[in-house]
């Protein structure tokens, strides 16, 4: 009894044992389970989430452009490296890496290299330029130039602005739009207060209150727009014509038209000219801060009897703005067959007599008020203005004021 009882219970012991093992080996399986999924599971995270990092850096990346004329990538920023690329003004870099006083970029070719902070801008900066470019494409051309040297477009008037595009000298520009700004003063210098101009004053004396300086807003040939300052430019104007400003700047000359003479005597790079151009010229004092863009319009025909330019009309004494249109209109005030022909004609714009006193923007554009708009043909050598008859004409702004001669005081004179 006793070993039938002990052999059972044996064989119960055995398969208490059994089933426990079975038991921890299953949990041990479930375990090795989850504990693998766990660790998938965080694989998986850590891929997602690298893959995150680098979505999120692609998203993230900089840029940079080229503002000097050209600079030099190095393979390391410090007083001895090699030299791995050269950029150009306005070229595109992406930034790698930021070090003190220098990035690390890399060009649209794949260069990699090293490049000074001074000599590149920014993506906002580069914002500001496409922005004014959009701005101002329409804008109509009012006079053409050439850079005295090289030279930075700014992002708006004033020397301490941000620039981007630079031109080399001789670059040629399109004329757009000025402003006038006040000029930068040495520390300690006192500061003028600004003033009304007294009547009668000399338009060629320099305006009151604070020094100002001239700025151009310009187009390049490659489009590029921006803010120019006006004495690093010159304004395009035929040397025929330039000896004739007597002292004043001329600020913009337009081809009128042209006229044939086989015996204009004219000599172009050793030979003959018998195509003789006829211009208008606007022209003003040499001064910066004007309220108005010239004082004076001057047409040049060509005498085809003593073969020389002379004056075909002259209007002095104005308030003029830009821009001066050229173009070919017929005359419908005229009853008579010249009246039908199209012929040459410009037309400008000056400041009304009982016009408000122009008034500067923030930006340093003036602003002016009622104008009167005057147009003239060219009618052989004479200038004729259309105009309705019976019209009369408007009193213009003087930028001096004109002294009405008294007619008793003429005629005793004559006596």
């Amino acid at each position: 009894m006793d070993n039938g009882f002990h052999a059972g219970a044996g064989a119960l012991t055995v398969k208490a044992h059994g089933t426990m093992a079975g038991t921890i080996a299953a949990k041990t399986r479930r375990q090795g389970s989850i504990r693998a999924a766990r660790w998938a599971a965080a694989g998986f995270a850590l891929l997602f989430l690298s893959g995150c990092a680098q979505f999120r850096k692609q998203q993230e990346e900089k840029y940079v452009y080229v503002t000097s004329k050209e600079a030099t990538l190095s393979d390391r920023f410090a007083a001895v490296s090699n030299h791995v690329g050269t950029v150009a003004n306005g070229d595109k870099l992406t930034v790698v890496e930021r070090g003190r006083h220098a990035l690390k970029v890399k060009t649209a070719q794949g260069v990699i290299g090293w490049i000074k902070e001074m000599d590149v801008a920014d993506q906002e900066t580069a914002d500001k330029f496409d922005q004014l470019k959009k701005d101002h494409a329409k804008d109509p051309v009012v006079a053409t130039a050439t850079a005295l040297n090289d030279v930075y477009l700014h992002d708006s008037p004033g020397r301490k602005t941000d620039h981007f595009y630079r031109l080399s000298e001789g670059d040629s520009m399109s004329l757009l739009e000025r402003a006038s700004v006040e000029k930068p003063q040495p520390p300690g210098t006192p500061v003028a207060a600004a003033a009304a101009p007294a009547a009668g004053a000399d338009p060629a004396a320099a305006p009151a209150g604070p020094p100002m300086e001239d700025w151009w807003l310009v187009r390049d040939t490659k489009g590029n727009t921006g803010w120019i300052y006006s004495r690093l430019i010159d304004v395009s104007a035929p040397d025929t014509v330039s000896r004739y400003a007597e002292g004043q700047r001329i600020v913009g000359a337009y081809l009128l038209t042209k006229v044939d003479d086989p015996d204009s005597g004219m000599i172009d790079n050793g030979q003959p000219v018998t195509q003789i151009p006829e211009y208008v010229t606007v022209l003003g004092p040499y001064k910066a801060g004007l309220p108005y863009d010239f004082d004076q319009i001057r047409v040049f025909t060509w005498n085809l009897k003593k073969h020389r330019y002379e004056t075909a009309f002259r209007e002095k004494n104005v308030e003029g703005y830009l821009p001066v249109i050229i173009d070919q209109r017929k005359n419908p005030y005229l009853k008579d067959a010249i009246g039908a022909v199209s012929l040459p004609s410009f037309t400008y714009k000056v400041l009304a007599a009982d016009s408000p006193a122009p008034v500067r923007c923030e930006d340093g554009v003036m602003k002016p008020g009622r104008l009167i708009t005057k147009t003239y043909r060219l009618e052989g050598n004479i200038c004729r203005r259309v105009i309705a008859p019976n019209v009369p004409p408007q009193d213009v702004a003087h930028p001096v004021a004109e002294v009405k001669k008294d007619k008793k005081d003429a005629k005793k004179r004559k006596r």
